[in-house]
């Protein structure tokens, strides 16, 4: 299967980019219809909380065709284009989680080292607690208040959400406790602090590829 076959990139070059509270895109769907009961198949059991590197998750087909577009040359030009941004020799980084705790969604922005954050839904859309507004992430206008959002976004059905990092991106959600996945990829900046950010990813990976074979 090819990142094609599952990725919507027509629909992403035609999307609007949003200025409240911050600029972003949100885009329903990005994950084609037809391939969304694949994609969700082909996710692995993740028990534990906690981002882990893409590298060390063992994902079907459908998910590796999702993950190959989001790496993808076409896909770094779009969102370049769509920002006005120069991401040519950009690094990039890839995490999935499965599951939100507690202690998860409260207000922040991302790290420095992080240009541009790109969040892929990949749950059903038919749970309960996502009509209940819980665990659905909210672009917010300051880091105060949950509820002064402009935005809000179902962890849904192949819902893309892209926005570059800055110090006024405050975004959280609603505790939610239970599965909730999403692909998070960042295009980092080539400070110290990125550098060392990837070097821990890249050893997690390692580590839990180890662990697995073991």
């Amino acid at each position: 299967m090819q990142p094609m076959d599952v990725l919507d990139f027509e629909a992403l070059r035609a999307a609007a980019v949003s200025a409240e509270p911050f600029t972003h895109i949100v885009l329903e769907r990005f994950v084609k219809p037809a391939a969304l009961r694949a994609v969700f198949k082909d996710l692995p059991p993740m028990k534990g909380r906690g981002s882990f590197p893409i590298e060390a998750l063992k994902l079907g087909p459908a998910a590796r065709a999702a993950i190959a577009g989001l790496e993808s040359d076409e896909f770094r030009a779009i969102v370049a284009e769509k920002f006005g941004l120069d991401l040519k020799g950009a690094p990039h980084m890839v995490t999935l989680r499965g599951n939100s705790g507690a202690q998860d969604g409260q207000i922040h922005t991302d790290s420095s080292a992080k240009r541009v954050t790109i969040l892929l839904y990949l749950n059903p859309s038919d749970g309960a607690a996502w009509a209940r507004q819980e665990g659905c992430l909210r672009l917010l206008r300051g880091p105060q208040n949950l509820e002064d959002y402009a935005a809000e976004v179902p962890p849904v059905d192949g819902t893309l959400l892209i926005f570059p990092n800055g110090p006024t991106t405050w975004h959280g959600h609603k505790q939610y406790v239970g599965q909730r996945y999403v692909v998070q990829m960042n295009y980092m900046t080539t400070s110290a602090k990125a550098k060392a950010e990837m070097r821990r990813h890249h050893l997690s990976a390692l580590v839990k590829r180890l662990t697995r074979a073991a």
